[in-house]
């Protein structure tokens, strides 16, 4: 297998090009949550029914996560630079078409070829930072990464709810669309003149795994599709899905290592699963994500339909978070490289403290003050979130081959977005089971949030395993590259 390594690129240079990775990175993210507030604008400006507004948010996050590691594959064999700008300038084009949708259904379809788009660009995020930075500096830039992943997450509700508030009238939805269009065209701009060349993989036989591609994104569908249609689809059959969804990944694994076996490229290189740091990395973001992002949706609905708080109200009482992710990940990219893994354990206890403190504030804190009362646990929660996200993606990308650096990244971002929806599915079940009963909606919260971080507490367990591991066995571990020389 030949990998490439890109040229020297000016320091200064570097940084700008960070900049604008993350903005689109950024970009991308928002749009996960931004919509949320604008469902009800969306209902009376098209008319839209509940199915359709349910698609106009799982729509999104399906293509997302199902363009991921095809879109890592084709950076690592195409040109990440290439990649990126494909995706961003589709990104750019759907945002408008979704803004100047006629009828729900074209909203969908466009939300549809938004969220792929936003898959193009995401892992291509990841691998320009393995391949513009070392030591040091690509601890730092992932740090900076991880801000933008829990900034992005926290303020979406607060930019949607400032937008519509804005625009005003029955379309002003719209504009949660439309504001990507200057920054879109800006980022584009500026990566056309800062991003570095790299060319793809020259390798003699490397070319794209369609039957891989098939067998996986089959597999991923039908995992996700019952979790972020758990509230729409009633009954149990959906649940059939993820046994079928497990047997076509077990395919999906059987196939690759028939193609690693006939000396041909696989979409996901096998030997990345035999780096400890890589595999523990990716099952700990799954199942961190499935724990810390579930808070953003029981707590909006709660401050929106129990204590009555507008969405703008609702958005701004989620920036404590945002600011203790920021300066959690900043921290977290220095202490990553001293600590290793025990930061990562330092990050979890913190989020775990901070969200007991969110169920004592909703618990001691009177009627609409409770936004007041859970800024304190909430600015701790963020801090503890940025130790945990941007350490981890360091760590488990740090031994990573550059040539493969985007189909891992795309790996690890598709089991961000599983562990989302399956967290959402999860606690939300919990929630709404509560209040279908009659039940107060601060216990429903309580109890939502009681899962969350007994999910997140099986991510703290699964980090303290790793510092275990490492002091019986502190030898290093092979690249995927020395792994399969020596098998």
């Amino acid at each position: 297998m030949t990998t490439h390594q890109a040229g020297p690129v000016p320091g200064d240079r570097r940084w700008k090009a960070l900049a604008v990775c993350l903005t689109a990175a950024f970009m991308t993210l928002l749009d996960t949550s931004i919509v949320n507030v604008a469902l009800p604008s969306v209902e009376r400006g098209l008319h839209a029914d509940e199915a359709a507004l349910s698609w106009v948010m799982s729509g999104y996050a399906l293509t997302f996560g199902l363009s991921l590691v095809p879109a890592g594959r084709l950076g690592d064999m195409r040109g990440r630079r290439q990649t990126f700008l494909t995706g961003l300038a589709l990104f750019t084009l759907a945002s408008a078409a979704c803004g100047l949708s006629s009828g729900a259904a074209w909203l969908v379809l466009f939300r549809l070829v938004q969220g792929a788009s936003a898959g193009l660009i995401a892992p291509q995020t990841s691998a320009l930072i393995q391949q513009m930075f070392q030591g040091p500096e690509r601890a730092r830039a992932f740090g900076m990464m991880g801000s933008t992943i829990g900034i992005s997450t926290a303020v979406g509700p607060l930019a949607g709810g400032l937008l519509i508030q804005a625009s005003g009238g029955a379309d002003g939805w719209r504009s949660v669309f439309y504001v990507n269009l200057p920054i879109g065209v800006a980022v584009f701009c500026a990566a056309l003149r800062l991003l570095p060349r790299s060319p793809g993989s020259p390798g003699r036989r490397e070319c794209f795994d369609l039957p891989g591609v098939l067998l996986l994104g089959s597999g991923v569908l039908a995992l996700m599709l019952p979790l972020v249609q758990n509230q729409q689809w009633h009954g149990r059959l959906k649940w059939a899905l993820l046994p079928a969804g497990a047997g076509l990944l077990a395919a999906f694994w059987s196939w690759e290592r028939h193609q690693g076996r006939r000396g041909r490229a696989p979409l996901v290189d096998l030997g990345l699963f035999r780096l400890r740091s890589f595999t523990l990395g990716a099952l700990l973001s799954l199942v961190y994500f499935a724990g810390f992002t579930t808070l953003f949706f029981v707590y909006t609905l709660f401050l929106q339909n129990s204590m009555r708080y507008s969405a703008l109200e609702a958005g701004l009482s989620s920036m404590p978070f945002a600011l203790g992710a920021a300066v959690g990940a900043a921290a977290g990219g220095r202490l990553v490289l001293r600590f290793g893994r025990r930061t990562v354990v330092a990050g979890l206890s913190t989020v775990a403290v901070g969200m007991l403190g969110v169920i004592a504030a909703v618990q001691f804190v009177p009627g609409r003050a409770v936004a007041w009362g859970v800024g304190v646990p909430l600015l701790v929660a963020g801090f503890g979130s940025g130790l945990t996200i941007s350490p981890n993606t360091t760590l488990t990308l740090s031994r990573v081959p550059v040539g493969r650096g985007g189909a891992a990244g795309g790996v690890l971002q598709t089991g961000q977005r599983i562990g989302s929806a399956a967290g959402i599915a999860v606690v939300g079940s919990v929630y709404f089971a509560y209040l279908a009963r009659r039940g107060s909606a601060a216990t429903a919260l309580q109890l939502g949030l009681l899962t969350s971080i007994g999910i997140i507490l099986l991510a703290l367990l699964l980090a303290c395993a790793d510092l275990r591991e490492r002091r019986v066995h502190p030898e290093g571990e092979r690249t995927p590259e020395a792994a399969r020389q020596g098998s």
